[in-house]
């Protein structure tokens, strides 16, 4: 049965409202371990930038001492190469962390908004959310 314009437009709001919190939620997520797992990367290439002549030339103590401008070089092409398979491990956490988190169920359809009857559940596996009917056989992916 549809619901009424007015009612369909609160639905609507509070759907898209859920939607956009569980987006930011894995955006969160994705920003937070991104963040971690290419932290080595981020310390060698912040230091071989810091350190070399041609580009801010700091007037630190370990760059005056260590770091002349091949080595400096070298941290850097060295930060970039392992940057690749860092972001290959970031990304397998996340997916992992997501699929176990199901987050990705979380989304609801907006056809929630426009008929009467459509459910919001828990399924039994402690998921926070499901989709509309509360199919235990449902996944985000295979």
């Amino acid at each position: 049965e549809p619901r009424s314009p007015c009612c369909c437009l609160a639905w609507t709001l509070l759907i898209a409202t859920m939607n956009c919190l569980v987006f930011l939620l894995n955006l969160l997520l994705m920003f937070v371990i991104f963040t971690i797992v290419l932290l080595p990367t981020i310390v060698v290439v912040y230091f071989g930038f810091q350190c070399h002549s041609q580009v801010l030339h700091s007037s630190a103590r370990y760059c005056k001492s260590i770091l002349d401008d091949n080595s400096s070089s070298a941290l850097i092409i060295l930060g970039f190469v392992i940057m690749s398979p860092l972001l290959v491990v970031a990304m397998a956490i996340y997916c992992s962390l997501a699929r176990r988190l199901q987050l990705l169920v979380c989304f609801q359809p907006y056809s929630l908004a426009l008929y009467k009857g459509g459910r919001w559940c828990r399924r039994g596996e402690g998921a926070p959310c499901c989709a509309r009917a509360c199919n235990t056989q449902l996944k985000a992916w295979v």
